[in-house]
């Protein structure tokens, strides 16, 4: 259901469903959160990318499971946000970045709204089409595309249910970068190999205390990046980050 591959520091997480275009059910939910619990005691493994196989990243849910969700209240609002997938991929200490080709629909988008930034090919369509079926997103659609957009190009893609390109995506701010489609994967693997260059802990530390932001007041969010920035200060990394520029080398971290 997700086949795990290797670029260096960088897992490539691919969902494999191509049969029903990537959809989740739980099986890719189990799947996915087994690689990523893996990964997140993996120190060899500095940033993920998440994408789809066969060119398309994810259609949404696998709607031939809403009738047993319907049979068990309980069993829908369980698996509604995947149990945890979401949360822990938008706080998962390693950076993760998805690469859109094709769909992304429904839970296909709630899941690049989870990662921290995304590649996306042009000719991709994106959405959250709840509405046209009667139901509502579940992985934290209604929440975090807000935050992504603002309420009124949020609200204009969430009630209608309209779809938008990759193009469109990236001019509503509602993605990182829009490249050619025949390029996601390889530039979404070429950003997370720069990531994976700086340090391990200094990019940890500026991932969480960036996730603040989203969370409480500002004045928190600088109490919280203050802490990180001090820690960060006191490390390893930052001795070697300093010494390697003064000697004009390359760094050797270590993430400590």
């Amino acid at each position: 259901m997700v086949r795990s591959e290797r670029r260096g520091a960088v897992a490539i997480l691919r969902i494999n469903r191509p049969e029903a275009r990537n959809a989740l059910n739980a099986a890719v939910f189990a799947a996915l959160n087994g690689h990523l619990a893996e990964l997140r005691t993996d120190d060899s493994v500095r940033a993920i990318v998440l994408a789809g196989a066969s060119g398309v990243f994810c259609a949404g849910a696998d709607i031939t499971a809403f009738d047993a969700l319907r049979a068990d209240p309980l069993i829908g609002q369980r698996r509604a946000s995947g149990g945890t997938l979401w949360a822990d991929l938008e706080n998962f200490p390693k950076p993760v970045i998805a690469a859109v080709e094709g769909l992304a629909l429904g839970g296909g988008l709630e899941l690049v709204l989870a990662c921290d930034t995304s590649i996306v090919g042009q000719g991709a369509r994106l959405g959250l089409p709840e509405v046209k079926l009667g139901v509502i997103p579940g992985g934290g659609g209604t929440q975090r595309l807000i935050r992504a957009l603002g309420k009124p190009r949020a609200m204009a893609l969430l009630l209608s249910g309209d779809l938008v390109t990759g193009t469109e995506a990236a001019t509503l701010g509602l993605v990182g970068k829009v490249v050619d489609d025949d390029e996601v994967v390889e530039q979404a693997i070429a950003l997370a190999q720069r990531i994976s260059a700086n340090s391990p802990l200094a990019v940890a530390l500026a991932k969480d205390a960036a996730l603040a932001a989203q969370t409480g007041s500002i004045a928190a969010g600088l109490e919280h990046e203050k802490r990180n920035f001090v820690y960060s200060l006191a490390s390893d990394d930052s001795h070697e980050g300093q010494a390697a520029f003064v000697a004009k080398r390359s760094p050797n971290f270590t993430g400590r």
